[in-house]
């Protein structure tokens, strides 16, 4: 099954925990009260849910980057600071999603509805309350809030086309998806000249967009497996509005209304429901010397043909891929009409072939790494390392030393005394500098 992959990166940042509070309760009649600081709140998730309003990440191309809001600070008398709200992004069916940096699969998103989070909020952090021991009831000690996942995310889009263009080879349908979409097809002037199906996404002037197949000219016999038609009409049937590409040169000594009729019977020997999905008749190559006589001559039979059937007749838009005559109203008609026609569920063959996995997302933590500045400082980087550094409160004294109890619990004394570190050398981790003590 031929698919049309459309990719975006984005910078997603869940929020960090808010603040632990270093509080005192001051009652009346109670002496030198007790700890009372709150916790922070949680810091809000990213996360991707499946909307299937959308049919492609043209949404993403102006907003990059999605940040949830960070935990409420704690507060005086033990009250803990609000939780923040997730924050939600909505993403097309059948979007893959990957680690930009590490190509890890977070998961596909295939159902509407599912939901996925790619950056985890961080922990508010603990308020005084949580410090006290019987040896220091009164802890001028508190924790920042763990900072949260921040991550370039690679969304991929596996599109089956919503719009197809079907009709005889030559009939300028690369031409007419060139001019409407940002697509690149590679265009021959002999028959046949698609051999896979070129794809190009649609942006309307009245703010709708969509995926759009050339179909490779079908050519008679090709339900019957002739030629390359059948993978293609396969992919016809998730279309959901059939753009009938109809030459009005006639250059060819062919007949536009023969031509009409002949695509048709092509569409039904394959599967009849082909021919449920809304048509739109396009009479292409309208700049040609003779074509407004052909194209009424047509619009005759055709009326005669749906009077007959007392059915109603497809609309018709003469244009010309050379010109860019009528493509405007026809991109807009078409964008209307998608908006009524249903979607045809997923051939079963097909979906069973496709892999559907959601994974979970368990970021491997390193400690930390040790290097050296050529002014001699010592510089220690790390997630795990760099995550403690910003839950602590450096404001108080108690602070610094729980992290610097932290940094022997992590091997760090030990490390850097192995690579050589003397009394008074200076070690820096982000911006704050302090002195190596043996």
């Amino acid at each position: 099954m031929s698919m049309f992959l459309d990719q975006t990166t984005i910078d997603v940042k869940a929020g960090n925990g808010g603040n632990g509070m270093v509080a005192f309760r001051r009652e009346k009649f109670v002496p030198n009260g007790g700890p009372a600081g709150g916790d922070g709140g949680r810091g809000g998730d990213v996360i991707l849910i499946v909307d299937e309003g959308l049919r492609t990440l043209m949404d993403f191309r102006y907003n990059r980057r999605f940040k949830a809001s960070a935990g409420e600070n704690g507060m005086h008398k033990n009250m803990h600071g609000r939780s923040s709200q997730d924050l939600y992004v909505k993403v097309p069916q059948g979007t893959i999603v990957r680690d930009k940096d590490t190509g890890e699969l977070l998961g596909d998103l295939v159902e509407e509805g599912q939901m996925l989070t790619v950056a985890k909020g961080g922990r508010g952090g603990r308020g005084n309350v949580h410090f006290a021991t019987p040896k220091n009831p009164a802890p001028e000690l508190a924790e920042n809030g763990e900072p949260g996942i921040e991550r370039k995310i690679e969304l991929e889009l596996r599109v089956l086309a919503d719009v197809g263009l079907v009709g005889f080879p030559s009939v300028g349908k690369s031409t007419l998806l060139s001019v409407i979409s940002a697509a690149k097809p590679k265009i021959g002037a002999y028959h046949f000249t698609t051999i896979v199906p070129n794809l190009g996404m649609v942006s309307t002037s009245n703010g709708a967009n969509f995926v759009i197949a050339d179909l490779p000219g079908l050519i008679e016999g090709a339900s019957q497996g002739i030629g390359l038609g059948i993978q293609f009409l396969r992919h016809i049937e998730r279309t959901r509005v059939i753009l009938h590409v109809v030459d009005m040169s006639g250059m060819e000594g062919r007949d536009p209304y023969e031509d009409y009729l002949t695509i048709n019977q092509e569409l039904s020997s394959y599967d009849l429901r082909l021919l449920e999905r809304p048509q739109i008749i396009v009479a292409n190559k309208i700049d040609m010397p003779g074509a407004e006589d052909q194209l009424k001559e047509f619009k005759e039979k055709l009326a005669q043909q749906y009077a007959n059937e007392n059915s109603e007749m497809p609309l018709i838009f003469p244009t010309s891929g050379v010109t860019n005559q009528g493509i405007d109203p026809l991109v807009n008609a078409t964008a209307d009409l998608l908006e009524k026609a249903p979607v045809f569920p997923l051939d079963e063959k097909v979906a069973e072939s496709e892999d559907v996995v959601q994974y979970g997302y368990t970021p491997e933590e390193s400690s930390f790494e040790i290097q050296r500045d050529p002014d001699a400082t010592w510089v220690l980087t790390g997630r795990k390392l760099e995550k403690q550094f910003e839950m602590t409160d450096f404001e108080h004294e108690e602070g610094i030393r729980r992290f610097t109890r932290q940094l022997r619990k992590m091997g760090v004394d030990e490390a850097l005394r192995q690579r050589g570190a003397q009394n008074g050398d200076l070690v820096r981790i982000r911006d704050f500098v302090f002195e190596f003590v043996e």
